[in-house]
């Protein structure tokens, strides 16, 4: 079974996201994927872990979404922990080296390099918490109650 049988209607970007998101789900991480930490910023997939870490994790399908992302640099500043989750055809050699490297596809994944930790500060994690649990609770209600609307 390929990806698009499996999974029709999702992108190359969104199959990583969900590979990555079940492997993460096995490690006791919960993923929100598209999340906004902030307004104008979106994450491919924003992970809490356990322990109230965050892991940042960016999907790039092909060479050509690496080189035209420009703002990637300013999600690092809401996560423990960034990585590039990639499929095991990319060039990985491109990928900066003090970032980590996920090897994912639709079904699952496994964290290649894993980058060293800059702790987010307790304000700032206060508030990511907040807003994380928030939007998991919008996005559950509103798949209960699809007239709801999400903002």
């Amino acid at each position: 079974m390929t990806p698009d049988t499996c999974a029709p209607g999702l992108q190359p970007g969104q199959l990583l996201a969900r590979g990555v998101a079940r492997h993460l789900r096995a490690h006791d991480f919960t993923c929100l994927e598209e999340f906004s930490p902030e307004r104008g910023r979106r994450l491919d997939v924003m992970a809490l872990g356990p322990k109230g870490e965050f892991w940042i994790v960016e999907c790039k399908s092909s060479r050509a979404d690496f080189t035209s992302d420009c703002k990637w640099e300013g999600y690092l500043d809401w996560g423990d922990r960034f990585f590039w989750a990639v499929d095991t055809d990319f060039p990985t050699g491109i990928l900066p080296p003090e970032t980590g490297l996920i090897l994912a596809d639709g079904f699952g994944a496994e964290v290649v390099r894993m980058p060293e930790a800059t702790p987010l500060a307790a304000a700032r994690r206060k508030a990511l918490t907040l807003r994380f649990a928030r939007c998991a609770a919008l996005r559950l209600h509103a798949s209960r109650d699809p007239g709801l609307g999400l903002p």
